[in-house]
């Protein structure tokens, strides 16, 4: 039954099922848009991206998948279907300082970068040298911080 009291409309699935494929799809777009940017910051930069994001497969230990990520983002893929495939199925998604995984089970790699700024931050790490004009990059242009505006807040605990 409908709102109004009547029968469903059985081609009523089919007109709606386009709306919401449209939507997914349309989310999809942005989201692939937001990690290309990301991922090609540091290309753009003349820095090396896989010091920032690393990719690897569900079924490898842990200590492999965080060996030599020292800050960055963890994109752990579905075993089965190759790194470099653009249909992977992104398993988990993780944060790592020093080749430890403090934080997991993020939404996207834009909120995963997101978490990573914050923490860095917020534990008043600093950037790590080989990406130094990457984090400027977000720290200037996309968080609107300001150079060295940073450094000078006191975090009250």
């Amino acid at each position: 039954m409908n709102l109004q009291g009547g029968p469903i409309n059985p081609n009523c699935h089919t007109k709606y099922s386009h709306f919401v494929y449209v939507y997914f799809k349309t989310c999809d777009i942005v989201t692939h848009r937001k990690n290309a940017v990301l991922e090609g910051l540091p290309l753009f930069l003349r820095e090396d991206p896989k010091k920032l994001f690393k990719k690897c497969l569900d079924t490898d230990p842990e200590d492999e998948q965080t060996k030599g990520l020292s800050v960055g983002v963890l994109v752990v893929l579905e075993d089965g279907i190759s790194v470099a495939s653009s249909s992977a199925n992104i398993q988990n998604i993780a944060i790592v300082l020093e080749e430890t995984i403090v934080l997991e089970e993020l939404s996207d790699i834009s909120a995963g970068f997101a978490y990573l700024f914050g923490l860095l931050c917020a534990l008043n790490l600093s950037y790590p040298k080989d990406l130094r004009y990457t984090f400027d990059a977000i720290q200037n242009v996309f968080m609107e911080l300001g150079s060295g505006s940073l450094r000078n807040i006191h975090f009250a605990v």
